[in-house]
């Protein structure tokens, strides 16, 4: 039990504990135990749909299990426990007794050292980077290099995303362009990259949306959107599924964000009376990734040719009686290196 307890969680506790344990371990995946006797898995996928029923994240783990999920028995071979891992995309495999004890647990590292877990399906749609912001948040950084070409690891942001997207068949990337935009195309064209990328010039700032309306003639169906200072490490398959499943129009992806309050919080009523006290509570909010899918019918409600935000969108589509999803992924799948801070400590 020792060897993998760290990938484990008690049955009663809540999604919010469950969810920083998943953030901590930069794992999606946990062994859920019931007195030490296995009780089920836990995935992020789990949590997600949730958060999504607008179940609260105090909500015990025990009460969002699946049933019948594939696990191992002893007597299992391990080549057969290997096929359904690679099959199933099992980021781990315990082995379990006929009492519930469990005897071993096999990871995806240990059994495919070469191989990285795949994502569930591929997908090959229109991706929107919007990469013409003035990255002031970053200065000075961004008065030499234009904050798409900012280095991120041993690539620029813009190469980040590009690689991200190209794991599920994407291939078509337009990028939308403003501040040092002959800057940024002359760094992409001499990169020789193996994607289709085509510019949008904006001939002045048109907003987080404006710059959209040039796509009208350009996509027909879903696309993707990305601000180019993000970078969300979550299965973009599943956020697509979500978005079609739903019949979305806008699908907005949000980061869940925890603030811990270090002091006991007082709820009163009328005359100070006192109804609860809290001590020390953890506020958790959806915050505004930065990714987006769209569809390409929405485009005719952005205006031609003047500033306009995509927060002014979504609101658009939400009051005319358009759908619009949000799909929540946790604090650490969201990078965000738009001010010093972020990047400081991210990059």
């Amino acid at each position: 039990m020792n060897m993998f307890r760290n990938r484990t969680i008690q049955s009663n506790s809540s999604l919010l504990e469950a969810l920083k344990k998943m953030d901590l371990l930069d794992k999606k995946l946990l062994i859920v135990v019931d007195a030490e006797k296995y009780a089920g898995l836990l995935s992020s996928g789990d949590i997600q749909r949730a958060i999504i029923q607008n179940k609260p994240l105090k909500t015990l783990v025990k009460e969002v299990l699946r049933e019948n999920l594939r696990i191992a028995r002893p007597e299992d071979s391990f080549e057969s426990i290997g096929k359904m891992m690679f099959e199933f995309r099992m980021e781990l495999c315990p082995v379990v007794n006929e009492k519930n004890e469990i005897y071993h647990v096999y990871f995806w590292e240990d059994l495919f050292q070469k191989g990285k877990l795949q994502p569930a399906k591929n997908f090959n749609l229109p991706i929107v980077i919007m990469a013409g912001g003035l990255g002031t948040r970053l200065k000075p950084l961004t008065s030499v290099l234009p904050k798409p070409l900012v280095p991120f690891g041993d690539k620029t942001m813009l190469e980040q995303i590009f690689d991200r997207f190209a794991m599920y068949g994407c291939n078509n990337f337009f990028l939308s362009l403003n501040y040092k935009a002959d800057l940024i195309e002359y760094y992409i064209e001499n990169q020789h990259l193996q994607y289709n990328i085509s510019y949008l010039r904006e001939s002045e700032p048109l907003g987080t949306a404006g710059s959209l309306n040039l796509m009208k003639d350009k996509v027909d169906g879903t696309f993707f959107v990305s601000n180019c200072d993000i970078l969300i490490e979550q299965d973009y398959s599943e956020i697509l599924d979500y978005h079609t499943e739903n019949k979305n129009e806008i699908t907005i992806v949000a980061a869940l964000k925890h603030y811990p309050i270090p002091y006991g919080v007082l709820e009163t009523a009328e005359n100070g009376l006192l109804i609860s006290l809290q001590e020390k509570p953890e506020l958790t909010f959806k915050i505004n990734s930065g990714m987006y899918i769209l569809e390409s019918s929405i485009l005719d409600d952005i205006p031609s040719g003047i500033f306009f935000h995509i927060t002014q969108l979504i609101e658009k589509i939400r009051l005319k009686g358009g759908k619009v999803g949000v799909f929540p992924v946790s604090e650490k799948s969201w990078k965000d290196i738009g001010d010093w801070f972020n990047y400081i400590e991210k990059a």
